[in-house]
């Protein structure tokens, strides 16, 4: 009997184990769930857009009115609308055009060479077959190598090799080859539509919106990095460390396939809001490979900000202190009155001011160190000057960045018209919309169009 009870207890542990594991995890899918619609309710809106196109288009498949003038073939319309349908107005209309070009092409070219075959006796014809097949999906398949086409036109190019493929396989055993291709790019197109209309229509996500709002929060990271970076470095009284050692910007080291995605997705998308026909989506390229390039060096400046081992001497300190406190405070105001202008589309006159106080700082510093203010120090240990020395270099670094990167916004705002922007202009509502966004490191930004 006590084994007995011993079993049943060691089983009745087990079930309980398990429950609970399962309780665990639906409970954490739970939260993740809720995690991801807090971070972008898009996400939310966007599954229900999915749910609605493809119930509609399912309706040719269920109904008889529908279903006796396209039969089967009425579940490439659902099919379509699975593959196409994505989070941006620009990546679904990519995927569309790409689709309905592609699917169009590949089924004429396919039934070109099934007429031209048919012409032959069987034997040849299965060679004739063969060899078109043979070039066609070759010579596409290096075509998709080619950057240019691989960016913008890869999945056309695969959903060409998969239509010339199928319609030549299959029309060797069907006659009615030309009737199935005609039906199959019909459903094609109707899935196509449906789901570019309710992209479109239904709380449209814009890719250019996005990559435009990500483009000036990703200054604006930098620019609030910087304007405390100097007066905490030097220890300054009411300065907070963890203020200046946030490192939201590290963000911005890895957004090169974000920005590059969001690039090739807004080149889709028509006219919307405040964003023109042949808008300038590639200087938006530029500016982020210079904000990139800042972001490095800022990263730099945070490994001595962090530093438990800051053994520099006062006096020296003391010296650089204001011109390094100058140019961080300046550089980071100039970036983020730069990432207000880019969000709100208009320039300000403030941009200008901090860019030349932030030079005059540099010019002071380099001034200083050109007089030996090092050699004063020679015998002190070197490694404790070094630090000071590096900082106030990358400062200087920092500040060619600001400038650089003020020249490229200068371009865009040239380019895309940007409005003059009043100084006294309450920039509150901007910083706090910068600081609201929401999140584009998702998944759903990453999709590339393959």
């Amino acid at each position: 009997m006590e084994i007995e009870n011993e079993e049943k207890g060691g089983v009745m542990e087990r079930v309980g184990g398990w429950f609970k594991k399962i309780k665990n995890g639906i409970t954490g899918v739970g939260k993740e769930a809720k995690r991801l619609g807090k971070e972008d309710p898009r996400r939310i809106v966007h599954s229900f857009k999915v749910g609605l196109a493809i119930t509609a288009v399912s309706l040719f498949y269920y109904l008889d009115f529908f279903f006796d003038g396209f039969g089967v073939d009425a579940m490439w319309a659902v099919m379509t609308v699975v593959v196409v349908f994505e989070f941006s107005v620009g990546a679904t209309l990519g995927k569309g055009v790409n689709r309905a070009i592609a699917t169009l092409l590949g089924g004429l070219l396919g039934v070109g060479a099934h007429d031209l075959a048919s012409f032959t006796g069987e034997k040849v014809e299965v060679i004739i077959l063969g060899l078109c097949l043979f070039l066609i999906a070759s010579m596409t398949t290096f075509f998709r190598f080619f950057p240019k086409l691989r960016a913008r036109y890869d999945y056309g190019l695969l959903i060409f090799i998969l239509t010339f493929s199928l319609l030549s396989v299959s029309g060797y055993r069907d006659d009615e080859v030309l009737d199935m291709a005609q039906r199959r790019f019909t459903t094609i197109l109707i899935g196509g539509a449906a789901a570019i209309f309710v992209c479109i229509f239904i709380r449209p996500v814009w890719a250019g919106q996005d990559l435009h709002t990500h483009t000036a929060s990703n200054i604006h990271k930098l620019g609030t990095f910087l304007e405390v970076f100097g007066r905490v470095y030097f220890h300054e009284p009411n300065e907070d460390k963890n203020q200046a050692s946030r490192e939201d910007y590290k963000s911005v080291l890895n957004s090169n396939g974000v920005q590059d995605s969001l690039v090739n997705f807004a080149k889709w998308e028509p006219r919307h809001g405040k964003f023109r026909y042949r808008h300038p989506w590639d200087q938006y390229l530029k500016v982020g490979s210079l904000t990139r390039e800042c972001a490095y060096k800022i990263d730099a400046l945070n490994g001595y900000l962090n530093s438990d081992a800051q053994q520099t001497p006062l006096e020296l300190k003391t010296k650089i202190q204001e011109s390094c406190t100058k140019m961080s405070s300046e550089c980071g105001c100039a970036l983020s009155e730069l990432a207000i202008g880019i969000e709100t589309m208009s320039w300000s006159p403030c941009i200008d001011i901090h860019i030349v106080n932030a030079k005059s700082g540099a010019t002071k510093l380099k001034a200083l160190m050109k007089t030996g203010l090092w050699a004063e120090y020679s015998h002190t240990d070197l490694l404790t000057v070094i630090p000071a020395v590096t900082v106030a270099a990358l400062l200087i670094d920092v500040v060619s960045c600001t400038v650089t990167i003020a020249d490229s916004v200068g371009e865009l705002a040239s380019l895309s018209k940007f409005k003059k922007h009043d100084p006294k202009t309450n920039t509150q509502t901007s910083m706090d919309k910068l600081n609201t966004t929401p999140s584009l490191q998702g998944s759903h930004v990453n999709i590339l169009v393959e």
